[in-house]
């Protein structure tokens, strides 16, 4: 599917300043900028579905492990200790 794209002329010698820098075409320096994007907008749309998946099994179950017990959890493996895992519990 050909595509055009309307580039400002600040942005395009910004990119061919780059791609020169890179020693490549500023067409594939902008691909590889739309790819990217795209992986990261994947990436974060995956973390969010997952996390409302989550979330609609924790509100069907009741059961969840309260945030500062979570918290205290990670700043315990942050400081190099090796702390048992939090339990789920029914939450009301």
């Amino acid at each position: 599917m050909p595509v055009s794209l309307r580039i400002p002329e600040a942005v395009k010698k910004r990119v061919a300043r780059r791609a020169r820098a890179q020693q490549t075409t500023a067409h594939a320096f902008m691909l590889e900028a739309i790819h990217e994007k795209l992986e990261a907008d994947e990436a974060r749309a995956a973390f969010h579905a997952e996390a409302e998946r989550r979330l609609a099994k924790m509100k069907r179950s009741g059961a969840g492990i309260p945030a500062s017990q979570v918290f205290d959890y990670f700043l315990a493996r942050a400081r190099g200790r090796k702390p048992a895992r939090p339990k789920t519990r029914k939450i009301a």
